[in-house]
């Protein structure tokens, strides 16, 4: 009998996609089903965004450049130093969503075996990516109750080994919604210099910060050849069919690596790129309005959230992401019991459960992400729903 890779044995499915076939079978029971398990934003694309695309007129649909079209990334030029990094356009790889470009610098910069310190919870995705490049993740954990701020330098001292490349963050966090301070950063300097690591990270919540604004990794200084941003304008203009991210590094031998891979896999999508072209000529006040539409609704769930009986949910400080602590036995249990068994007037909502996101075994068991992506009503009968469910769900702990 034909077999299938360990490769494929070992990726991981998705916390955030495999419960979708039982969120299918309860909307054909007629059942309203509220997704807060997926950062899929309700926000309206960029009318001129989309425009943009409409009105383009070009005879032939060609290729663009393997690092991708050189309008787009002295674009990306401009829009970085809008937020203090400054590149040039020859230090941008335009890629297929923030995805390639972790993947690009998991292949770039590691070797199969190699390891990479990753605080958990952490997006589930890195370990899918992992396993593609033949990446170990180690997680260093951090804990809902001081709201998942970066663990103790002395915890990522403890997990260096002589197999250790590069540690990775996403700032502000994918799945807890953490932002890490400009004191933490620079711990992570710190540490990257002392052992000379690559830092990843992944800035795709840039623009979405609530107390405090976003310290990218490229604010350090005297570390430009060991840090690499990972960057997408999935959520950033709730642009996330575009596929469209950047791999942003002054490290040129990096670069020279990874534009192979580039070339390899040809080029990004083409409608896209003048997609964020145009995105970077949005009024400088268009975050304005969508952060805080985002911040009232992250208010309003951490509020619904923490006023449940034996929940408690840390107030996030960027993206749109809450991590919650609930009173159940087993989060995976819950979130498909959700869809599966229970319903209140009709209604229902999804779920991520934390497990997927942390990469020590037994952890997140209490756990969920919530992705507040939806509209403050809908966000009001998704917390009437999961009140009532944690009433009735025989798994109550």
């Amino acid at each position: 009998m034909l077999q299938i890779s360990t490769r494929g044995k070992q990726m991981p499915a998705s916390p955030i996609r495999k419960l979708v076939p039982f969120a299918e079978t309860a909307k054909k029971k007629g059942i309203t089903v509220y997704h807060l398990n997926i950062g899929q934003p309700d926000i309206e694309t960029p009318q001129q965004v989309l425009d943009a695309v409409r009105h383009s007129n070009f005879k032939v649909l060609e290729y663009s450049h393997s690092a991708g079209n050189e309008s787009y990334r002295k674009k990306l030029v401009q829009y970085y130093s809008s937020v203090g990094i400054h590149v040039n356009h020859n230090q941008i790889i335009v890629t297929t969503g923030g995805s390639e470009a972790i993947l690009f610098g998991f292949m770039a910069c590691l070797d199969a075996g190699d390891e990479v310190i990753i605080p958990e919870p952490f997006y589930a995705n890195y370990n899918g990516f992992a396993v593609s490049a033949g990446v170990k993740v180690v997680p260093i954990t951090s804990h809902i109750e001081n709201g998942f701020a970066l663990p103790p330098i002395e915890e990522f001292e403890k997990k260096i080994t002589a197999k250790t490349k590069a540690i990775v963050i996403c700032n502000p966090n994918n799945p807890t919604g953490y932002n890490y301070s400009e004191a933490e950063m620079n711990q992570l300097k710190n540490i990257i210099l002392k052992h000379n690591l690559y830092l990843f990270s992944d800035e795709a919540y840039r623009e979405f910060t609530y107390q405090s604004k976003q310290y990218s990794a490229m604010h350090l200084t005297g570390v430009d050849d060991n840090v690499i941003i990972m960057d997408t304008i999935s959520k950033r203009y709730s642009a996330c069919g575009g596929r469209i991210g950047a791999f942003v590094t002054k490290n040129q031998q990096v670069l020279d690596a990874a534009m192979k891979f580039a070339q390899a896999r040809l080029s990004p999508p083409s409608f896209a790129q003048i997609a964020g072209e145009a995105a970077v000529d949005l009024p400088a006040n268009y975050f304005d309005v969508t952060k805080t539409e985002y911040q009232n609704r992250r208010d309003l769930i951490v509020k619904r959230l923490n006023e449940m009986e034996g929940v408690f949910c840390p107030n996030p400080g960027g993206a749109f992401y809450a991590m919650a602590k609930l009173p159940i036995d087993d989060s995976d249990k819950f979130c498909q019991w959700l869809l599966e068994d229970f319903s209140y007037n009709n209604q229902t909502v999804m779920l991520a459960p934390a497990t997927g996101f942390y990469g020590t075994e037994g952890l997140g068991k209490q756990e969920v992400r919530l992705a507040y992506v939806l509209n403050t009503e809908a966000i009001n009968n998704a917390m009437n729903c999961l009140q009532e469910a944690l009433k009735q769900y025989p798994g109550r702990k």
